[in-house]
């Protein structure tokens, strides 16, 4: 049965464990699900060079995916999200502009928590190539890196703080969290806040399986696998 790949982009196998993790409930829904980690890429995606780097490399593992039924770049950021797209015919999903297509959906401003600074300029690259700045509240750093967020009472205490700024002090009524493999705190950040959470792998996945099961697709020709 052909399956949906999800890449991670950074060389972390810990931080593919929690997309893993994050989409589990969805494997309900009866399409296989495969997540790979790209080895050659860095431990962890903090600046657009090293987006820009992993590209190449995960076209490569893509195309080597001969059963996928579609693909979700699980990089906040969406590298090579349209080179993707220009490789193959298969249902492409980035989980940044997955997430907020969903975070729109359930608020009229969302308020992005990122990481370390320096993501955001490239956040609000991509916000404004999709023309939604004008509902977008505000993006905010965690001033944490990817290593930093294997401590899980400093990170959700961190995101909890940057959460309340986003809704007090910029207006935010949905939030998104603004990289992968951070769904354990999903619920508690929800709890904390009083607004909707989006975690972007899982909306990810949740629009690629409904373009998978109809059949949608960017490109009109429909191929069987990548190429």
């Amino acid at each position: 049965m052909s399956t949906l790949i999800i890449i991670n982009p950074n060389a972390s196998q810990k931080v593919t464990d929690g997309i893993d993790a994050a989409v589990e409930p969805l494997r309900r829904f009866g399409i296989p699900i495969r997540c790979l980690t790209l080895a050659e890429g860095p431990p962890g995606i903090e600046s657009q060079r090293q987006a820009d780097q992993t590209i190449a490399p995960m076209l490569r593992l893509a195309a080597a995916q001969t059963d996928a039924a579609g693909y979700v770049i699980a990089c906040f950021g969406d590298p090579g999200l349209h080179a993707l797209r220009d490789q193959t015919s298969l249902p492409v999903l980035g989980i940044q502009e997955a997430a907020v297509m969903t975070a729109l959906t359930l608020g009229q401003r969302f308020g992005v928590i990122a990481i370390l600074p320096p993501s955001i300029p490239r956040h609000l690259r991509s916000f404004g190539a999709m023309g939604v700045l004008d509902r977008l509240a505000g993006d905010r750093a965690l001033g944490l890196g990817v290593a930093d967020l294997a401590d899980p009472d400093r990170s959700l205490a961190a995101m909890i703080a940057t959460g309340k700024r986003l809704r007090d002090e910029d207006g935010a009524d949905v939030l998104i969290m603004g990289c992968a493999g951070m769904a354990q705190y999903r619920d508690p950040l929800c709890d904390a806040t009083g607004l909707p959470v989006v975690e972007p792998c899982q909306a990810a996945v949740s629009m690629a399986m409904g373009h998978i099961a109809l059949g949608l697709s960017h490109s009109v020709e429909r191929s069987d696998h990548a190429g």
